[in-house]
């Protein structure tokens, strides 16, 4: 059987799919790899365990008659070559903090209303354009011996293929891009004192990259966003991708670029040629819900709070949680911003707090739907996954909040179902990223918003929105 193949570099391990061109999981295989925090704030991996978690995942596979492979995965990574394309240092990774000084830098060099123009987003830390500003002050002598800056996923695709490349999905996250362009920004480099030869050429995501050694196509590929929304269809305006993640997004597809003046939302290049998606990202979703089972019920079964939680009735009667705890993207970029539960009384139990947390970040994903509603979004239907998308109480809560009807696919595999599609484009199966979704993306579930819980959510929603600015002049550094 002809099969397609996703490669996912996640940031605990990687995920390899092969589909059948119809779009069924016909093999799939993970391997996992150590994260590095050696400082407070810092995260980091060896780029060669993605090296070595590809190549074991891919023979994990055991299938013939590849006709393409897709790439995708974490974003904004720093991976450092030097001449002979070897390793300098450890990749910096997303989710890394070190670089608010940078940060400040980039948007006092360029300004934020050009570089919100140019770029679509704000200075980030966990960006790839402030990490090399960061390198140059703190690393110098790595600095003068780089050669070449890649992507995670690109360093994979450099392992299996020998070539350099990137997506203008992925691209759009170094904060380097012309997203309204889909090409490298030589004005941001240029105002950064960064060579545009350092960087592999951007394609849009479902061209051909490269081949691998034994002649099969490699797709460009997209971010784990962007890849993650083409697994789930939401390709054109009006399916939403709502990821219930450990970090929560809210995705759009939009005709044309566009700019949020406040840099809330972040605008990408998307995964399929000549269309640009706006996202609203919490850092904190299933996350969040993991971290309160950890701390108050370690090790009880999820769906055990889950039932706990669902004996409490919308709003848990005043009881709200905010779930900032790692910090804040959207709507609030403030990496100081932390969680709270306000409200409590004696009648709250362990349930009442759970069935918080499940609001909390139905609330949160709701902020990030607004902002993508004020950038003229459309928003009909929500396309649900990541692993909250699997508590039916969740789904419901969720889809009230936003007053949005959520679906659930018939293959909930993430990002590297999206890549395999890729892969199928590139390797010919599909003429386009369109055919392969209407060949391979089926919806199995609808679940539509409570007429009752939305009441009580528009209320709850105010409530919710007016915690930040009562708690953010009590933040820590």
């Amino acid at each position: 059987m002809t099969v397609l193949v996703g490669l996912d570099v996640g940031t605990t391990g990687l995920k390899a799919l092969a589909l059948s061109p119809s779009g069924e999981v016909v093999a799939r295989a993970e391997r996992e790899y150590p994260l590095a925090v050696p400082r407070s704030g810092w995260a980091e991996q060896d780029p060669d365990d993605w090296r070595r978690a590809a190549e074991k995942a891919i023979e994990a596979l055991a299938v013939d008659h590849v006709a393409g492979i897709g790439l995708t995965g974490q974003m904004h990574g720093l991976v450092a070559l030097d001449a002979d394309e070897r390793v300098l240092r450890p990749a910096i990774l997303w989710n890394d903090q070190r670089t608010a000084a940078e940060c400040r830098e980039i948007e006092e060099r360029l300004g934020l209303a050009r570089l919100l123009e140019l770029t679509g987003n704000r200075a980030l830390p966990g960006f790839t354009a402030p990490k090399l500003l960061w390198l140059r002050a703190n690393e110098p002598e790595t600095y003068e011996r780089l050669a070449h800056v890649l992507l995670p996923k690109d360093y994979v695709r450099l392992a299996l293929t020998g070539e350099h490349a990137t997506d203008v999905a992925d691209a759009s996250g170094t904060l380097l891009f012309d997203v309204p362009g889909r090409r490298w920004s030589e004005e941001v480099l240029s105002a950064l004192d960064l060579p545009l030869a350092w960087l592999p050429p951007a394609l849009e995501s479902p061209s051909p990259s490269a081949q691998t050694r034994a002649g099969i196509a490699v797709a460009a590929g997209a971010g784990d966003q962007a890849a993650g929304a083409l697994g789930v269809g939401a390709t054109a305006p009006g399916p939403v991708s709502v990821v219930l993640g450990t970090s929560g997004v809210v995705f759009a597809a939009l005709p044309e670029a566009v700019v949020d003046p406040q840099g809330r939302a972040h605008v990408f290049c998307h995964a399929v040629p000549e269309t640009w998606h706006a996202m609203g990202v919490m850092l904190s979703a299933a996350g969040a819900f993991r971290w309160f089972r950890d701390v108050f019920a370690p090790g009880e079964p999820y769906d055990r709070l889950v039932a706990e939680a669902e004996r409490w009735g919308p709003g848990v009667e005043g009881l709200l949680f905010q779930p900032y705890l790692a910090g804040e993207r959207t709507p609030h970029a403030d990496p100081l911003a932390r969680g709270a539960f306000v409200g409590l009384s004696h009648r709250h139990d362990r349930g009442a707090l759970a069935r918080a947390v499940l609001e909390g970040v139905a609330y949160g994903l709701r902020d990030s739907l607004e902002v993508l509603r004020s950038l003229g979004c459309r928003l009909e239907v929500g396309r649900a996954s990541g692993g909250g998308a699997r508590s039916a109480l969740w789904l419901e809560i969720v889809a009230s909040v936003l007053g949005l009807p959520l679906e659930r696919t018939v293959v909930e595999e993430g990002a590297a179902y999206g890549a395999a599609l890729l892969g199928g484009v590139a390797g010919g199966v599909f003429a386009d990223v369109h055919e392969a979704v209407a060949a391979c993306v089926r919806v199995r579930e609808l679940i539509e918003p409570d007429p009752d819980w939305e009441r009580f959510y528009s209320e709850g929603y105010d409530r919710y929105r007016s915690l930040y600015p009562a708690l953010e002049p009590l933040e820590v550094e």
